[in-house]
């Protein structure tokens, strides 16, 4: 009886916490965009890009001014170069 009852609860469990959060929710859209570097402090880059979030690009090489496309999550603040 009590495995029954941990099973039913594990599959409600489940059931409900993807209605809660869907698990596609942890997989982001990657967006590409052409950017312009803002600063280069030490290696660490930072554009602004058209979802009004700034981006951190490590290990960038790039100067203020240069334009690039880089390569972002959706709704995230870090980015990776592409094509500079």
């Amino acid at each position: 009886m009590g495995l029954v009852f941990g099973g039913a609860f594990a599959v409600a469990a489940i059931v409900l916490s993807t209605l809660v959060f869907p698990f596609w929710n942890l997989i982001r859209e990657d967006v590409y965009e052409e950017v312009v570097i803002l600063t280069n402090d030490d290696g660490v880059c930072y554009v602004e890009t058209m979802d009004a979030i700034p981006k951190i690009i490590e290990n960038c090489n790039l100067k203020p001014g240069d334009t690039t496309t880089v390569k972002f999550g959706r709704g995230l603040a870090w980015a990776k170069i592409i094509e500079s």
